[in-house]
């Protein structure tokens, strides 16, 4: 059958007819703000890998809070950076932590805001790495069982602290079932699990450990995070995490996984959420900065891609930028 020469062209002529056929959306509601909060700091301590963002201290908190909120950003995810860090990361699970105090500080000021806090020891050990450790082989290894029940602790404290959901990122085999079932144990059997399922140890992650604090002291996270060759074991891993019980299964990074993220959604048509990392984040402001790109329409085209590969939520530090372009 021969058909007019302007067959697509036709319905991309007019503006009103590209955003009436338009198969994906972006919205606010889509969205999640990444942000540190910094125990003992005032103000804030802009992050210099990370052009734009900051640590905050509790009350620049809040207001940066306050903005995305207005923006119509609907959740914040928390990430904490201690006073001071021990090996077992102790200050991780304490009712007083930064990031506990952090979501009793939001919640109180801004009751509509969901908080989801990130769960994990990185930026509470003085090693750097995830997990507690143990000697294996004449040498040290993050301890996956040991670590399970500090990091469940961590979740129980931050939800009785007023979390609406927490997020472990850790990685260790098991700690959605620990976390589930702490939860339920403390009467929490509201709060829901975003798991970071298909964590990749990726190049992506260098901003962000400046930003947190975090790198690891010696090795690397290959150990537990997963290898970027893989795509069949981050369905397994989903899998895993869903039958333990997490809620939302985690792509991260983004960018160069949109294929996992497709893979996950069209595997389990489970909500996916993909985090749009520090890296991805980081090398657009860059070129922007050198003017080599048109900074507004590019992160527009990331974003939307996400959500075309599949992705129900975005954690972005573009978040209230994005949410108050709409």
């Amino acid at each position: 059958m021969a058909f007019p020469e302007q067959r697509f062209r036709r319905l991309r002529d007019h503006a009103v007819w590209r955003e009436m056929v338009a198969e994906t959306s972006l919205g606010p509601q889509h969205l999640v703000q990444p942000l540190f909060v910094k125990e003992g700091l005032k103000g804030r301590q802009p992050i210099a890998s990370m052009p734009g963002q900051a640590q905050l201290g509790l009350e620049e908190l809040v207001a940066e809070s306050r903005r995305a909120r207005g923006a119509g950003v609907p959740a914040v995810l928390l990430f904490g950076i201690p006073r001071a860090k021990d090996a077992s990361g102790s200050s991780a699970a304490r009712p007083d932590g930064i990031v506990q105090k952090a979501v009793r500080a939001l919640k109180a000021e801004l009751p509509d805001l969901a908080v989801i806090a990130d769960v994990c020891l990185c930026e509470y050990t003085d090693h750097g790495h995830c997990g507690l450790l143990k000697e294996a082989g004449g040498r040290r290894v993050v301890d996956n069982d040991a670590t399970l029940a500090r990091l469940a602790e961590m979740a129980v404290t931050c939800a009785q602290a007023g979390a609406d959901m927490v997020a472990p990122s850790d990685m260790m085999d098991g700690r959605v079932g620990a976390i589930r079932r702490a939860l339920d144990a403390a009467g929490l059997t509201h709060v829901p699990i975003m798991s970071y399922a298909a964590k990749y140890a990726s190049s992506f992650y260098g901003p962000f450990r400046d930003a947190a604090e975090s790198p690891p002291q010696f090795g690397d996270r290959r150990g537990y995070q997963m290898d970027l060759r893989n795509s069949d074991e981050a369905v397994r891993e989903a899998a895993a995490d869903l039958e333990e019980g997490a809620d939302i299964i985690m792509v991260k990074p983004a960018l160069a996984y949109g294929d996992i993220i497709r893979r996950i959604k069209d595997t389990f048509r489970a909500p996916v959420a993909a985090y749009n990392v520090s890296g991805e984040y980081a090398m657009v402001e860059a070129a922007a900065r050198a003017g080599w790109l048109a900074r507004q329409d590019v992160i527009r085209e990331i974003l939307l891609s996400l959500r075309r590969a599949g992705a129900d939520i975005i954690i972005t530090y573009w978040a209230t930028e994005a949410a108050g372009k709409r």
